[in-house]
């Protein structure tokens, strides 16, 4: 193999496949990156068995011919080169050598045959969405999914797809987030993907700009085709909880509140809760909402904000980080905020489809 190449590109394509790599792969070859090259295109390829991406990039190929070589020493190798053009040439003892300007870098890498093979997503069903609507739908999601939750359906966002859309939820038991956009696709493709977490933070790091994407759908993977970038991901298995149960539908008080003053408020009142008991108690009394936390050995804090509210004192306690993490992901000025006992959830919305669901915490750990 030998290809001439931009190494700008070349490292802009290697950054945004790399992070799917293992740092500690139980098999050799998953460390490392396959390139080849083929027509005037040169092709990567990363995988870690779960997730496994592709990206292509223009190329001058004076010789056809592929190897797999190390993905971070080679990432960091040609982020530090400074020439505008690199040749890489792969030897069949199976070493890679790279010609910047009159530097010269020898890699030893492993046959591209022993490289696992690509996922084939020819036979799945698939949508098109717009790369801005389905980066939103998973950003909004994929927060409020657990991380390294026992219950590992929690660890990854549940798509459904439900008679033309595509439904988003996250949850780790203590929060949770659902939103969805329409899509056109047969109704008899209704059914359920549990993306894994880390599959979900590749996606949104990959797809950019305001293409259209393909999404391909099969029983245990799904695939996100994005310009000249393809990631399959296999999908978790197990039965996600119902969470429509949880969803408030009714509530005895809805306020509407600024978003960044809230925000604020929160940012600073949470500078008095201790790691044993992230929790600060909402009051709400006649015209204002009243934010207050106490910490024996730090102190206490109160902030205050004007609210649209004439009835009873009604005091319910929050996780302040969880509630800043909601907010943050709304994006209206003002949003809506509907609670209904101390011992309800509550829920927040905006003008887009999301609803936010956080679960209270015991008003006696806020004082």
């Amino acid at each position: 193999m030998k290809v001439i190449l931009s190494r700008i590109d070349l490292a802009n394509l290697i950054g945004m496949i790399q992070s799917v790599v293992s740092s500690k792969p139980a098999i050799p070859i998953l460390a490392n990156v396959l390139i080849e090259a083929h027509g005037n295109a040169l092709t990567i390829r990363a995988t870690d068995l779960t997730v496994s991406i592709e990206a292509q990039m223009e190329a001058n190929v004076v010789e056809e011919g592929g190897i797999t070589l190390p993905a971070r020493r080679f990432f960091q190798l040609v982020r530090e080169l400074t020439t505008p053009e690199i040749e890489l040439t792969a030897s069949v003892d199976e070493i890679a050598y790279v010609q910047a300007g009159t530097s010269q870098f020898r890699l030893n890498g492993i046959n591209s045959s022993e490289f696992p093979s690509f996922p084939d997503m020819s036979q799945g069903n698939h949508f098109t969405i717009s790369s801005d609507t389905f980066k939103e739908m998973l950003s909004k999601s994929v927060f409020a999914a657990a991380k390294e939750d026992s219950r590992h359906v929690l660890n990854g966002v549940l798509m459904s797809i439900e008679n033309g859309h595509a439904i988003f939820i996250g949850t780790d038991g203590k929060r949770l987030a659902k939103i969805s956009t329409p899509i056109e696709i047969n109704p008899e493709h209704n059914s359920h993907y549990l993306i894994p977490l880390k599959a979900v933070e590749e996606i949104i790091k990959s797809i950019d700009g305001e293409e259209v994407i393909k999404v391909s759908l099969m029983e245990d993977k799904i695939g996100i085709e994005s310009g000249s970038t393809l990631m399959i991901t296999k999908l978790l298995s197990g039965e996600y909880p119902d969470v429509e149960r949880v969803i408030p539908k009714e509530s005895a008080q809805k306020l509407t509140l600024h978003r960044e003053e809230l925000m604020t408020l929160l940012k600073q009142v949470a500078l008095f809760t201790t790691d044993k008991s992230h929790s600060v108690q909402f009051t709400l009394s006649p015209g204002e909402l009243t934010l207050t936390a106490n910490a024996s050995d730090i102190g206490d804090g109160k902030v205050s904000m004007p609210v649209d509210y004439s009835g009873e004192t009604f005091e319910i306690a929050f996780n302040p980080f969880f509630f800043h993490d909601v907010l943050r992901h709304c994006r209206d000025e003002t949003v809506s905020f509907a609670i209904t006992t101390p011992h309800n959830p509550g829920l927040i919305t905006d003008s887009t489809t999301a609803h936010f669901v956080i679960m209270p915490m015991r008003i006696a750990a806020a004082v």
